[in-house]
């Protein structure tokens, strides 16, 4: 009898000792497993941190050589010796001068990606008319257009007010999206802004086209940063696929709305809706989140 108690004993005491081993165990895997995902986080954010400053000091190294070689360029392209304007010399220096502009443009444009991704982005925020935006945007992308005989058109509503942004940064949106839809309108397109008021005192401001179009999979794929939507009418334009991920980033960090409406032979419509905002406030840090790639 008592060797039966005995026997039922150990046999209790293995099994609690089983289940606290299994119990145990399984604590031991959950802790390693958090460990594990703790330093993959750490090393994915030093990695993206490593790429970062990388491209940012990449882009201020490469930067530098390449006002050179502008500034330069333009000398020899005017020249000051007396040589008949018009000349080889005068050619191939606008050459250098386009290549230089070119490649200055896609530096800019990654170092603004960078500091963008990196959370230290910030934004100098006063009034501006949204009309003076427009207009001032339109005006640098217009020679491109009327060069490809297309047409442009305002359609801006008179009961627009101001809005307060950083002037510089909604400029550089405005023009990144006019580029597009000029670069990827065929000949003899049309090219169209409305800026109209929305519910709510929101400012909604449009550029359509009647370009090429995108499917939503091609629509998710331009918004990539250097995204390339690959089709044979698309990779005849140059260009490191920035503009539109650049253009939706400055949307969001003045807290607005980015969408894209477009159908594949048909057109592209980009929707940029602002919110009402607040002029006794001038922290462009406050409340903004970094942006990732």
């Amino acid at each position: 009898m008592g060797t039966r108690k005995n026997s039922g004993l150990r046999r209790e005491r293995l099994s609690l000792l089983s289940r606290y081993s299994s119990d145990f165990g399984q604590c031991l895997s959950r802790e390693r497993s958090e460990h594990a995902l703790r330093g993959a986080a750490i090393e994915h954010a030093l990695a993206n941190r490593a790429k970062t400053e990388f491209l940012a000091n990449m882009s201020h190294e490469l930067r530098t050589p390449l006002n050179a070689i502008i500034g330069f360029s333009d000398l020899i392209g005017h020249p000051l010796t007396g040589e008949p304007k018009g000349s080889r010399t005068a050619e191939y220096a606008a050459m250098v001068n386009r290549a230089g502009r070119h490649l200055l443009a896609i530096v800019s444009d990654i170092l603004d990606i960078s500091k963008i991704e990196s959370g230290t982005f910030t934004l100098d925020l006063q009034p501006h008319a949204v009309r003076d935006l427009i207009d001032a945007s339109t005006k640098l992308v217009e020679p491109r257009i009327r060069e490809k005989k297309q047409t442009l058109t305002l359609k801006l509503s008179p009961l627009l007010k101001t809005i307060n942004v950083d002037g510089l940064r909604m400029k550089q949106a405005l023009t990144n999206l006019l580029s597009n839809a000029h670069k990827f309108t065929p000949e003899g397109g049309q090219n169209v802004v409305i800026a109209t008021p929305g519910a709510d005192e929101a400012i909604v401001i449009t550029v359509q086209d009647t370009g090429i179009g995108m499917t939503p999979d091609q629509i998710a794929i331009a918004l990539k940063p250097f995204g390339q939507v690959q089709s044979s009418y698309s990779r005849n334009h140059e260009g490191a696929g920035l503009g539109l991920p650049i253009a939706k980033a400055l949307v969001e960090q003045h807290k607005g709305a980015f969408h894209i409406v477009s159908q594949l032979g048909t057109g592209t419509a980009v929707i940029l809706t602002f919110p009402k905002t607040d002029f006794a406030s001038n922290d462009s840090s406050k409340d903004r989140k970094p942006w990732a790639l």
